[in-house]
């Protein structure tokens, strides 16, 4: 049965209890946005408690919120008005009002969590902060899926589970697409319309390329190197001494874990016996490498350039690749004082994890890469495309 409409209950509201109708008024038009009470959720009722009403509203939020249960319960929606005159809630309201907007809003974070109607974060998505409209849908379906799930009773729910399912099976009311696939669609357009028209050109080819998951290539130079360690159980740190595999010993020990100092040796550790156990392990950390986290933006946006650049293959010398990078991040926005001398430290290393990697071939001469490299740029390309918005903490 649906809900009655919003306009009746007013009514009623008015007519039984007057002076709590302009304040049921003012909370439920913020709660619905103008959408049918049918279509509300206990997730969108916990965010307009807890969030929404403290920090946008102004006046009597424990009226408010009490105005809103009333309004709720004669609509027969008992479960959400309770919650409008819960401890919990009282709590989170008062927490704001005395303690400011930092603690009341870990407050709201901690009950929403402990609610099981918010959607985790499950292997395929990791949920943004800022989401676009299809993510959005997204996750109020899944949260509304757990929703029910909870209140059926069902036993030990697994809400990962449940939320892979409900973002990767095929849906009816979106034409046989999933959930998944509209939400990746709509972060690899975000990702292709970034700043710049020459950002843009360089990157349109990309939507497309990169909507499929790269599969999984070996890497030789460092399965040979993590195999030769746990072989021997650990490797003399003079072993091959030439700068490629110098280079890929730093990357395996320093930023994989996969190798550590014992003295005048080193051993592989959990980590490098499961990269080597694991073939889409390894290829998922070596990829991740080219694009790594915790860059600096101008020269993440540089690297970004120089694997789009270089993805089809193409030889290219070190120094027009400098060149059209250059031109690619000035037309982003960024000003480099020196030209194409200020990308010339991010391309270098690049450069050399590529090659360190057996993913390129590259001398002061030329650059080009190899046929795992291109998967590789393809690969590192996606996972930056795909990661979620997050705000940024001005601290």
């Amino acid at each position: 049965m649906s809900a009655p409409d919003v306009t009746a209950l007013l009514a009623e509201l008015e007519r039984s209890e007057p002076d709590l109708a302009e304040e049921a008024r003012t909370a439920v038009e913020w709660l619905t946005g103008g959408d049918p009470l049918e279509t509300v959720t206990q997730l969108d009722v916990c965010e307009f408690l807890w969030y929404t009403l403290p920090l946008k509203v102004g006046g009597d939020h424990e009226r408010l919120a009490r105005s809103l249960g009333r309004l709720l319960h004669l609509g027969g929606l008992r479960r959400y008005a309770a919650l409008c005159v819960s401890p919990t809630t009282q709590q989170i309201l008062r927490t704001y009002a005395r303690e400011g907007e930092d603690a009341g809003t870990a407050a709201y974070q901690e009950a929403l969590e402990a609610t099981g109607v918010l959607p985790p974060d499950v292997p395929e998505l990791q949920w943004s902060t800022i989401m676009g409209p299809e993510e959005l849908g997204a996750h109020v379906a899944c949260s509304a899926a757990l929703e029910l799930a909870i209140l059926a009773g069902e036993d030990e729910l697994d809400r990962v589970a449940l939320t892979r399912r409900w973002l990767t099976e095929p849906r009816t009311d979106l034409g046989g697409d999933s959930w998944l696939n509209r939400v990746h669609g709509e972060r690899l357009n975000r990702w292709v319309l970034g700043r710049g028209p020459a950002r843009r050109e360089l990157a349109q080819p990309f939507e497309v390329r990169l909507h499929a998951p790269v599969p999984a290539q070996p890497v030789p130079p460092l399965h040979g190197l993590l195999s030769l360690a746990a072989s021997e159980e650990s490797l003399p740190l003079r072993l091959a001494p030439s700068p490629e595999a110098l280079r890929l010993r730093d990357l395996a020990e320093r930023e994989l874990n996969a190798l550590r100092r014992d003295g005048a040796r080193l051993t592989i550790t959990a980590v490098g016996r499961r990269l080597l156990l694991s073939p889409e392990a390894m290829w998922e950390a070596v990829t991740r490498l080219l694009l790594p986290k915790g860059e600096q933006e101008f020269e993440l946006a540089a690297r970004e350039a120089a694997l789009m650049l270089l993805a089809d293959g193409s030889l290219i010398s070190p120094a027009e690749l400098r060149r059209r990078v250059a031109e690619v991040v000035g037309d982003e926005g960024w000003h480099p004082a020196k030209g194409p001398g200020d990308v010339a430290k991010p391309l270098e290393d690049l450069v050399g994890r590529l090659t360190a990697l057996g993913l390129a071939f590259g001398d002061e001469l030329a650059v080009r890469m190899s046929r795992v490299g291109h998967f590789a740029a393809l690969a590192a390309l996606r996972a930056h495309a795909l990661r979620p918005r997050q705000y940024v903490s001005a601290g």
